[in-house]
């Protein structure tokens, strides 16, 4: 899915990841969003991409509390991107 709930009011989105939530629990479900809120929320894992290149993955909880790369918590704390 590429991101989406990009242009969905709050109540559409809330629909639409419970709709996810449901579903991962029988198929692997890749989702694409700048929207970290949204990421945290849903994700089991997380993949950060930056120009191009895979710069970290891991448990979702993990990346968004410790991640390992000073590029990912710079991204993480709106210093780039």
């Amino acid at each position: 899915m590429d991101e989406p709930c990009s242009a969905l009011d709050p109540i559409a989105t809330a629909r639409v990841e419970e709709t996810i939530r449901q579903l991962r629990e029988r198929y692997t479900i890749v989702i694409v969003t700048h929207n970290m809120e949204q990421a945290r929320r849903i994700s089991d894992t997380t993949s950060f991409f930056f120009m191009g290149r895979l710069v970290e993955t891991g448990d979702t909880f993990v990346i968004f509390h410790n991640p390992r790369t000073e590029e990912t918590a710079r991204y993480l704390r709106g210093e780039v991107g």
